[in-house]
């Protein structure tokens, strides 16, 4: 199992964080999920985690994916 990191831009609060930590959870392979609205990273760890796959789950939110931290 490996974590990755990434940066997402227009979380402002709770809500958002649970609205990304949702849609990337749903991911095959995530194990665990830890967004955080304050400094914009959002922590996956999982099995064959894909930045693509990710990057896709972000947007699909309704926010900005920047990569990888």
């Amino acid at each position: 199992m490996s974590a990755k990191i990434f940066l997402v831009e227009g979380m402002k609060c709770k809500n958002c964080v649970a609205h990304v930590e949702k849609e990337i959870r749903s991911l095959d392979g995530v194990e665990e999920v830890n967004a955080d609205f304050v400094t914009g990273r959002v922590t996956v760890t999982g099995d064959l985690l894909r930045d693509e796959l990710i990057q896709s789950a972000v947007e699909k939110s309704g926010y900005r994916f920047k990569g990888p931290a």
